[in-house]
C-alpha cells in the first residue's frame, strides 16, 4: 500500500544567526521549554525527550501543538510556503 501525506499548514521558524528576536518570539509565544546550549544551538524539551536544534534547522509547531526540530533538507522536501 502507498500513502500520501495529508496537506496541513504548520508554523515554523528557522534558526539563523540573524533572527534571534524572531526565534525567541516564536518560542516564547507558545511557551516552548528550551535552553541554549551553544551559540545558536537549542535543546527543545518535548514529550518524547530532549531534541537538539542547530543553525539552519527549522523549529516546527505541529498539528497537535507539539514542537520539534527539522533538518533543512527534510523541511524543503516536505513543506512549501503558503
Amino acid at each position: 500500500m502507498r500513502y500520501r501525506k495529508k496537506p496541513v499548514v504548520i508554523e515554523a521558524v528557522q534558526i539563523r544567526h540573524d533572527n534571534d528576536d524572531e526565534l525567541l518570539a516564536f518560542l516564547n509565544e507558545f511557551s516552548v521549554p528550551f535552553e541554549v546550549v551553544e551559540d545558536h544551538t537549542l535543546v527543545i524539551h518535548t514529550l518524547e525527550g530532549d531534541m537538539t536544534a542547530q543553525p539552519r534547522d527549522w523549529i516546527i509547531r505541529g498539528v497537535a501543538g507539539e514542537f520539534y526540530p527539522c533538518k533543512p533538507e527534510i523541511f524543503e522536501q516536505t513543506y512549501e510556503r503558503v
